[in-house]
């Protein structure tokens, strides 16, 4: 596969998985201001923008409504729902020949959807329905991915893309929210549910998808931040788990390096198998003494893989494709 169609798809596929995790964090955000107080609103709009790499400039105007215009429609804001649609869909277009029709039917679909969709109609009438099919219409594509498309080395560079996006994204929201309510002084992690309600730490979950999966494992009256962490980051049946993603990107890494027969992808394959090796044999109570650095460190490792990615499929010097091609001739 060409350098420039594997980028493409990797790309498409973050883009996507960055639109749906974005659409869910307005969406909790939205419905979490029929239950608190005024006082309490800015400091969580605070953690959406932090968690999403996107502080507040002095100049902005910090309003519910101001944040769900330019983090749903301002394609100049590179955070935002539209632009990744838009970025996403364009990737498509690049590789159209590649994917089914099916796919890119639904993509422009999506993208017609935003793109038709105001910010009044969208704040005056249903939001949750606007921001719930735009989750939809993400895992919708993602089902037809998997349904229509060849499961070839295109099909595992879109898994790498989506999971890699996962992982990272999970990580930061984990480590914006247990930031506001941990510090290191406070080494019990029941200290902060002083500091945190109940309804806080189920806006947790409800964040990553992960309400009702936590809840057939805990159960509702046991939510606990020593316990949402453990889930999290290491429960391995739970398709929103970083222990997860880690799982899907190490086997997508090993099928292409099977199909592709690449000698350079030893690295890739190291960097993805320590990632997940590390978080099946950590413990919650490791990383209580920190969890700022333990789940930075997440977020460092996403981007070794992502580097790695380019230098081993994407970036690489000419020479040494050429070199790769005359021994597989040979």
């Amino acid at each position: 596969m060409l350098s420039r169609v594997a980028d493409t798809l990797y790309w498409m596929s973050r883009y996507l998985e960055r639109a749906e995790h974005t659409a869910r964090l307005i969406d909790v955000n939205l419905h979490q201001m029929l239950d608190h107080s005024t006082a309490e609103e800015q400091p969580r709009w605070q953690r959406l923008r932090a968690s999403l790499s996107a502080p507040m400039a002095e100049s902005d105007i910090d309003t519910a409504y101001r944040i769900t215009e330019s983090f749903t429609f301002e394609t100049s804001n590179t955070a935002s729902i539209g632009y990744a649609i838009a970025a996403a869909r364009e990737n498509a277009r690049q590789v159209r020949e590649l994917i089914s029709s099916e796919m890119w039917e639904q993509l422009n679909r999506l993208y017609l959807q935003i793109k038709q969709t105001s910010i009044n109609e969208l704040w005056y009438a249903k939001p949750h329905a606007f921001f719930s099919s735009v989750k939809e219409g993400v895992q919708l594509f993602q089902g037809i991915t998997d349904s229509t498309m060849n499961h070839n080395e295109g099909w595992y560079f879109i898994r790498v893309g989506r999971f890699i996006e996962r992982a990272s994204s999970t990580a930061a929201l984990l480590d914006v929210h247990f930031q506001a309510f941990f510090t290191n002084e406070e080494t019990d992690m029941q200290a902060t549910s002083d500091h945190l309600h109940y309804q806080g730490w189920v806006e947790l979950l409800r964040s990553c998808a992960s309400f009702e999966a936590y809840c057939k494992v805990y159960t509702a009256a046991h939510i606990q931040p020593e316990k949402i962490i453990e889930f999290l980051l290491f429960n391995l049946e739970s398709p929103r788990s970083i222990s997860f993603a880690t799982g899907m990107l190490q086997s997508a890494f090993q099928s292409i390096a099977r199909s592709t027969h690449i000698r350079r992808t030893g690295r890739v394959e190291r960097l993805a198998g320590r990632f997940r090796a590390g978080l099946e044999y950590d413990q919650v109570g490791d990383l209580l003494q920190d969890v700022h650095a333990y789940l930075q460190n997440i977020q460092r490792q996403c981007t070794q893989i992502h580097d790695a990615l380019y230098q081993t499929y994407m970036a690489y010097p000419i020479d040494v494709a050429l070199t790769e091609r005359t021994s597989a001739q040979a």
